[in-house]
């Protein structure tokens, strides 16, 4: 039988893995799928492509789906993600000259996030400039976790440093030119600021959100509702492309495939640090992070409708949208737990059994109640030791605005 064709979306980072590997290693070909993967150049190309249907599907920062949702876009669009690719990946760089000052108010190295903010803050209210951070887009995981980072630390964004938005592949460049003085993004671009621009890597989203989403597959609401046969069979390519990439014996080949000039387009070397975990951070020093990237484990493919709730209380937190019931259903509904249970009921694949999940109280890997199996989640803590309900999203918000 002909192969059903997409077009899809991707940005030149790592977590587009899973979308490359569904492609490259056959699991989309299997489901009956071709995948034509599209590199384009930044978050707002993808948002925008995807609201006009240039593409069927595309990789997303996980809160796009809500802010297209929303109306935060310029084509508002009701999207959704009935998969997540992966979780982790994320970091904080800084320029050689503000780590140093880091170090000298105390950071030590070792990409806590706790110990790193407190530095920051001090190297902050001492400046005679106001810093500048950059992130890959606006409604995007990285701004939500570097402001959430920052004002747990005493930081107020905004206020106390300004957030600038650049895409992904050219913050290693502002960095070096003075432009930033630091950004949050996904690998490989943490790893290319330390190996070519004397960057340091000041702590890492495993350490601010452990276990945490943050990019997923999108597609117009209308595009997934009309074709929910190849909704499915994207579902399962994606898990079986994780299912894979979560094998050490595998990291070799995806590392290769995704340094590819059709993808990331760097060496695999520095590719294959995302997988490992085991990242040089700056002036010759590697750290392992546990759990930096999970492509499989711990349901990392399920779309949690409460981490989309957690995504929704950031953009009332900063001023993106009104809280309200309406919009918190919205936010909600985004995210599609229900379509990915219906892909992989054929093949009895585990998956969990609610669609809501709390955050912040699991230090250690525990199972919870699934379907077709058992299912164990990893550890979810946030840095400053909140704990996110999604049954209490007002009181939650309230909590932040009272904290800064």
């Amino acid at each position: 039988m002909p192969l059903t064709h997409l077009t899809a979306g991707f940005l030149p980072l790592f977590d587009s893995v899973l979308l490359v590997l569904a492609q490259e290693k056959g699991f989309a070909a299997a489901e009956g799928l071709e995948l034509h993967l599209i590199r384009e150049t930044s978050w707002a190309n993808i948002r925008d492509r995807a609201a006009i249907g240039h593409f069927d599907i595309a990789q997303m920062l996980a809160p796009m789906p809500l802010a297209a949702s929303l109306g935060l876009t310029p084509i508002a669009t009701p999207m959704i993600t009935p998969v997540v690719l992966g979780l982790g990946n994320n970091a904080i760089t800084v320029s050689a000259d503000i780590w140093k000052a880091m170090a000298d108010q105390g950071a030590q190295g070792d990409l806590a996030a706790g110990p790193a903010g407190a530095a920051l803050a001090r190297v902050v209210a001492g400046s005679s400039r106001k810093l500048r951070f950059g992130v890959v887009h606006q409604t995007s995981s990285h701004n939500y976790e570097l402001r959430y980072w920052l004002a747990a630390s005493g930081i107020m964004p905004d206020r106390d440093v300004e957030i600038v938005v650049l895409p992904p592949p050219l913050l290693p460049d502002a960095l070096s030119t003075g432009g930033i003085d630091g950004y949050c993004v996904g690998e490989p671009w943490n790893s290319i600021g330390v190996a070519t621009k004397g960057a340091h890597i000041a702590t890492v989203k495993a350490s601010i959100w452990q276990s945490s989403p943050d990019k997923v597959i999108g597609m117009r609401a209308a595009w997934a509702d009309e074709h929910p046969d190849q909704v499915s069979a994207l579902i399962r390519a994606i898990y079986n492309a994780g299912l894979w990439c979560a094998d050490p014996a595998n990291q070799d080949e995806a590392a290769r495939i995704m340094s590819g000039a059709a993808y990331l387009d760097t060496s695999s070397e520095i590719v294959a640090r995302a997988l490992s975990g085991m990242l040089d951070i700056g002036g010759g020093v590697t750290r392992q992070v546990p759990d930096h990237f999970i492509p499989h484990a711990y349901a990392a493919n399920f779309p949690w409708k409460s981490h989309a709730l957690w995504y929704y209380s950031q953009m009332v937190r900063w001023g993106e949208v009104t809280a309200s019931a309406e919009n918190a259903a919205l936010a909600a509904a985004c995210f599609r737990p229900d379509l990915y249970r219906t892909a992989l009921a054929p093949v009895s694949a585990a998956v969990p059994a609610a669609d809501y999940k709390a955050d912040g109280a699991r230090a250690e890997p525990g199972e919870i109640e699934a379907l077709n199996g058992r299912l164990t989640m990893g550890p979810d803590l946030f840095f400053d030791g909140k704990i996110f309900d999604p049954a209490a999203v007002d009181a939650y918000i309230a909590s932040q605005r009272q904290s800064g």
